[in-house]
């Protein structure tokens, strides 16, 4: 299954070990995002490491593998839908990944509820729903 992940899926993943974790390394997902995502987890390192229950190296050795398993798309391909998912998305943080679910028409992963709810351009799959998705194709 093709899907952007979110930036909310990657913090929640380096904060602790849970489902969404071993979801990311799941062979059934492929992971999307735009370019800057992995310079959002810059900007908020020190905040997300304060939260963490990881140790450095681990949340390190983490990310490391996150920038090898996803494939991050530049801006300039997703430019000509940022028109389109400003008028979309409820906020504007999340402007990017909608302009790139609008460009591969595929779903976004997110824990965003006001994403999921307040458009219907796009599907936003949460994490159980992902879940619940993988579950049923192994069946």
């Amino acid at each position: 299954m093709d899907l952007v992940v979110d930036a909310n899926i990657l913090f929640a993943a380096l904060i602790k070990e849970n489902v969404t974790s071993e979801l990311l390394f799941s062979s059934s997902l492929h992971l999307y995002a735009p370019e800057f995502i992995f310079t959002e987890f810059e900007k908020y390192q020190e905040l997300i490491k304060e939260k963490t229950e990881r140790t450095d190296e681990e949340f390190s050795r983490l990310l490391e593998t996150f920038e090898r398993r996803i494939e991050l798309i530049p801006l300039e391909e997703i430019t000509p839908f940022i028109a389109k998912a400003k008028k979309v998305s409820p906020d504007p943080k999340d402007v990017p990944y909608v302009a790139l679910a609008l460009k591969m028409s595929i779903p976004i992963w997110s824990n965003d509820k006001e994403l999921k709810e307040k458009q219907s351009s796009i599907v936003v799959y949460s994490t159980p729903e992902i879940v619940r998705l993988i579950e049923s194709e192994l069946r």
